[in-house]
């Protein structure tokens, strides 16, 4: 039996919002082992001068506990 944890992760890109997700999981995986998905919960995006500047989400990240 596989025991699972999820936690919440923001994360941003110049790029795009699946820059910002690759970005998180990333980031996550410095610290956590064993991830098993990533599940964008919110998008939003910062805009100046009528340009979008930065792409922005908040995913929830799974992953298994030894």
């Amino acid at each position: 039996m596989a025991v699972l944890k999820v936690i919440e992760v923001l994360a941003n890109s110049d790029k795009s919002w699946e820059d910002a997700t690759k970005k998180a999981v990333k980031h996550a995986a410095k610290s956590i082992k064993n991830i098993r998905s990533v599940y964008v919960q919110d998008q939003s995006a910062s805009v100046t001068n009528n340009e979008v500047t930065e792409f922005r989400v908040n995913v929830k990240i799974t992953f298994e506990v030894e």
